[in-house]
């Protein structure tokens, strides 16, 4: 049996996140809580234990893991031609559940399957995950469950279904909800919602309809002074009519 690193307490705490970095800087696959369920994950740019976390779940090449971040800043050192409305969300969203995917960085040398050209990056909101991350970086994470069964919201749960494929459980208590993350679909002019979860897809069409330019007043009527006729603003409240803008 792999072995369980308590990170419940404080006492245990930053032992277990260091059994943890340690055996995903040795190329280990390790199971780590976020802020939505555990996740399966090794180093984003080791291919072969890429490759082992597909095998633990069943997966295939053809659905590459997510990869996980400790911060926003690293989202401009995995991907290109980031939309503005993309970097609005993620400013508003992150840390939490929201996993975009977005153009890869051709330079990047990693293999993490079949993903087209394209990443899907998250910043969990969780303290564990986000230690683990400062540690080691960038890493390739899905949810710590076989394929076709229900996604773990505890370490027992997720070793119960990966056993010893897994080198690490970092325990960091049951996960509150179990929802996964909301994915969206960046890569085109607008969010596409890939898979619904704990961000409500109404959230994300609302900081990319608040990204988009005002558009622009119309024309103002022009009057000739030497008209007889005039425009009568008898009626019309001068404050309202001063304070008003373009329309957004």
């Amino acid at each position: 049996m792999s072995p369980v690193v308590d990170a419940t307490s404080p006492d245990s705490r930053e032992d277990a996140i260091t059994t943890t970095a340690d055996a995903v800087r040795a190329g280990e696959v390790v199971v780590i809580p976020t802020d939505t369920v555990y996740g399966i994950g090794c180093d984003a740019f080791s291919a072969e234990a890429v490759q082992a976390v597909l095998d633990a779940k069943g997966r295939g090449r053809d659905m590459p893991p997510p990869v996980l971040v400790p911060d926003q800043r690293t989202l401009d050192g995995l991907a290109r031609d980031v939309p503005a409305w993309v970097r609005d969300l993620v400013e508003a969203e992150w840390p939490g559940p929201l996993t975009v995917v977005v153009h890869a960085q051709p330079s990047l040398h990693w293999d993490l399957g079949e993903t087209r050209g394209t990443v899907a990056l998250r910043m969990p909101d969780d303290e564990l995950a986000l230690a683990v991350l400062a540690e080691v970086g960038p890493m390739a994470v899905t949810s710590a469950n076989r394929t076709g069964e229900p996604p773990a919201r505890t370490a027992v749960e997720a070793a119960s279904q990966l056993g010893a494929s897994v080198a690490v459980y970092l325990d960091g208590g049951p996960r509150p909800s179990g929802e996964p993350s909301t994915i969206v679909d960046c890569t085109g002019d607008e969010p596409v919602i890939l898979r619904s979860g704990a961000l409500p897809a109404s959230r994300v069409r609302q900081v990319f309809a608040d990204a988009q330019p005002a558009e622009p007043p119309p024309p103002s009527a022009s009057v000739d002074d030497t008209s007889t006729t005039h425009l009568d603003t008898s009626d019309i409240d001068s404050d309202t009519a001063e304070s008003e803008g373009p329309t957004r």
